[in-house]
């Protein structure tokens, strides 16, 4: 039986992952060897994604825990290669733009190992996010690129990348030559970029239905359904920079006077807060641990409004139709600032990010009716293509 290699690392990629695991066990077609590089190994941040989303046990645990970026990559990067000459799989997924990410990926083409990169093509166009160099390092080094969205598509074509096919309708619509192409992929094979859509799509329809029944956030916390905002901060841009995490905190603390604030805070933000003195206490500001996917999808689904930076919490509030103030430079999912669904700002005073806020949350503001990710089944088109290369 053929193999797959899948290399996890961090939250986002378990959420994305988990569909795909889901229908790759069902079919039977294909070995998957699991990976979890240990990037996020706090319980709130990664096994109870394992959990509550059926994904299966990792075969195998590379324990890297935190570090600075360089050393992280390299601790992975090792411990990918030496899995990869005990596996021998005949092909690496990868997902996103993590240092899990584009360590597999390295490790994966030095071993001759073919890549298939799932959410290939995105860019923020800014190189000093590490996520931005993760992509595009990733996606050149790819042999199989599959794209969640056009932009997607049109950035790839401008890095002389041409897409192969467009297979959202179905694998029916690709040519004989074209399957042919993917049973003859290599690293040193041009690169095949496939339209599939966004695999988080998949997971917020799957997962969504599960959260319904099962989490029950909402009561324990006490809050009141579309009265509260839901904040998530862990970018490095606003984490890692005291003034600028101090205008959030200051934004949040505003905010909360006139709405309830439900604040999951990641290890990352809570570490940073602490260094850097910043005073939290106020009335209106619920401070919580980080939560599983279940309950997230509960938090956002029951929010008046979304204030994040990150990339997934944007469109898990796009799937729920709540507006959303994303406290970034440049965001890499521009579909959802043009539909009016999502707002972009650098946070530079508390006050434009209030005054932004009540502009987002106003129930007069124009949003488009759109679905530029997919019909939600991008799995089983992942994995039909992965079908083709390997059989």
């Amino acid at each position: 039986m053929k193999s797959i290699m899948t290399v996890l690392g961090a939250r986002p990629q378990f959420i994305k992952a988990a569909c795909v695991s889901r229908q790759l066990k069902t079919d039977g077609i294909i070995r998957e060897i699991i990976v979890h590089t240990g990037q996020h190994y706090d319980q709130n941040m990664s096994q109870i994604f394992f959990d509550e989303m059926g994904i299966p046990r990792p075969d195998h645990q590379l324990n890297v825990g935190s570090g600075n970026q360089s050393k992280q990559t390299a601790d992975i990067m090792i411990g990918v290669e030496e899995l990869l000459e005990h596996e021998k799989p005949d092909m690496v997924m990868v997902y996103g733009d993590t240092n899990s990410t584009a360590a597999g990926a390295l490790a994966a083409v030095k071993a001759g190992c073919p890549v298939m990169h799932i959410e290939s093509g995105l860019r923020s166009f800014n190189r000093l996010m590490p996520e931005e160099i993760n992509r595009v390092v990733t996606d050149h080094l790819s042999s199989l690129l599959l794209c969640p969205t056009d932009l997607a598509v049109a950035n790839l074509k401008r890095e002389g990348v041409s897409l192969t096919a467009d297979v959202r309708a179905g694998l029916g619509g690709i040519s004989d030559e074209i399957k042919g192409n993917l049973a003859d992929i290599t690293v040193n094979t041009p690169a095949t970029a496939l339209q599939t859509g966004d695999i988080m799509y998949d997971t917020s329809l799957y997962y969504g239905a599960k959260a319904e029944s099962s989490s029950d956030i909402i009561e324990r916390l006490g809050v009141k359904g579309s009265d509260y905002a839901l904040l998530t901060i862990h970018r490095p841009e606003n984490t890692d920079d005291a003034t600028r995490l101090g205008t959030i905190v200051e934004a949040v603390k505003k905010i909360a006077q006139d709405m309830q604030v439900v604040w999951p805070i990641h290890p990352r933000t809570a570490k940073a807060l602490e260094q850097s003195g910043i005073e939290m206490e106020c009335e209106g500001l619920l401070r919580i641990a980080p939560v599983g996917y279940l309950d997230m999808v509960m938090l956002e689904k029951n929010a008046s409004a979304i204030v994040t930076d990150s990339g997934g919490v944007q469109k898990e509030a796009f799937f729920q139709k709540v507006a959303c103030l994303t406290l970034r430079d440049q965001t890499e999912w521009v579909e959802l600032t043009d539909s009016g669904w999502n707002t972009l700002l650098s946070p530079r005073t508390a006050d434009e990010i209030c005054e932004t806020f009540r502009r987002v949350t106003h129930p007069e503001t124009e949003r488009t009716d759109c679905q530029p990710y997919g019909s939600g089944n991008t799995a089983d088109l992942i994995c039909q293509v992965l079908y083709h290369c390997l059989n």
